[in-house]
């Protein structure tokens, strides 16, 4: 069997071969050209790269280098709100993790172009907010080189908080790209350490001859209180996970200071429970005082009454915010 086309003959198996090599030298084009842009979208990444750690994007920046293929690399984005009228202070300090975490990549022997950071301010790309029916900021985004990004691919930042160490781990989990993270000298410890230790030895030696203080039991409660109160109010999983201080939300702008789960907190959070548990103990104190003192029976009375609804009013504020955390109390 043959076809003719005006004047030319050519065998039915010899045109399907012709179609064939067509399409193969079509598509081999069309891959030459998605090598190309990639390519140079690679070569444009490194180049912000190398003059900031952390690139920023608007909305078309955005959809060409992080949404669009090809793409044989992963961004992480932090969706932020920098600029001064949005008043966010929690934005302020997961720039300042992020960009030592940046910085810490950015500087390493194991630099490479499989992973870059990048930042979106919701002033310069409110488009990808809404793309992305983002409404609250920070918000920290993992991008892979290959498919679409899933639930795990967003950070748990009220969870685990925005520490650089913390942002390390996840990315470790999502890119298995290890971060060792470097922060630039801090001497503030070691000032304050210098200065309480300067301010105590100097205490005693004009107390040289009167040291009678040392033994004062109530100086030492004092002290052991405070310990415990900072303690007790989650001071030290704040140093740990470096929670926000608060959270603002970018639509209404209302502030939260108690965080809504029970495996999480505020730092803001953590000074109201300290300030509860110390006026919960103001109030245990004066009642211990009103029943143990020998003065004056209404002078007594008066201080039982007042130690009495200390105790009352802030462990029922207390109670609220258990309450308000810990959903389904009183248990059954």
């Amino acid at each position: 069997m043959a076809v003719a086309f005006k004047g030319f003959q050519f065998n039915l198996p010899f045109a399907s071969i012709l179609l064939i090599l067509l399409l193969c030298l079509q598509s081999g084009g069309g891959q030459k050209k998605k090598e190309n842009m990639l390519a140079e979208k690679v070569e444009q990444m490194m180049e912000w790269s190398s003059r900031r750690s952390v690139i920023r994007m608007n909305g078309d920046k955005f959809r060409r280098f992080v949404k669009a293929p090809p793409r044989n690399y992963s961004v992480i984005v932090m969706f932020t709100a920098l600029q001064p009228q949005r008043q966010c202070s929690v934005c302020r300090q997961a720039n300042e993790e992020y960009q030592v975490l940046a910085n810490s990549w950015r500087y390493s022997s194991a630099f490479s172009n499989k992973l870059f950071f990048t930042v979106v301010d919701y002033d310069e790309g409110a488009d990808v907010f809404q793309q992305l029916n983002m409404n609250s900021a920070p918000t920290f985004m993992h991008f892979p080189a290959k498919g679409k990004p899933k639930r795990a691919d967003t950070f748990d930042l009220q969870r685990i908080g925005f520490a650089s160490e913390q942002l390390a781990k996840w990315i470790a989990d999502r890119t298995d790209v290890q971060i060792r993270v470097f922060r630039p000298p801090n001497y503030s410890g070691t000032i304050a350490l210098a200065l309480l230790v300067s301010l105590v030895g100097g205490l005693l030696y004009l107390r040289r001859n009167n040291l009678e203080f040392i033994y004062n039991k109530t100086g030492w409660a004092m002290a052991a209180l405070c310990v415990v109160f900072a303690m007790t109010s989650g001071q030290m999983w704040n140093h740990i996970r470096g929670p926000p201080y608060a959270h603002k939300n970018p639509q209404n702008g209302q502030v939260s200071y108690i965080h809504g789960s029970s495996q999480a907190q505020f730092v803001a959070e953590s000074h109201i429970i300290l300030l509860l548990n110390a006026a919960i103990t103001m109030g245990m104190v004066l009642l211990n005082e009103a029943a143990t003192s020998k003065g004056d029976v209404g002078k007594r009375r008066i201080i039982c009454l007042v130690g009495l609804g200390l105790v009352v009013f802030f462990f029922s504020f207390l109670l609220s915010i258990f309450r308000s955390k810990y959903h389904g109390y009183p248990y059954r």
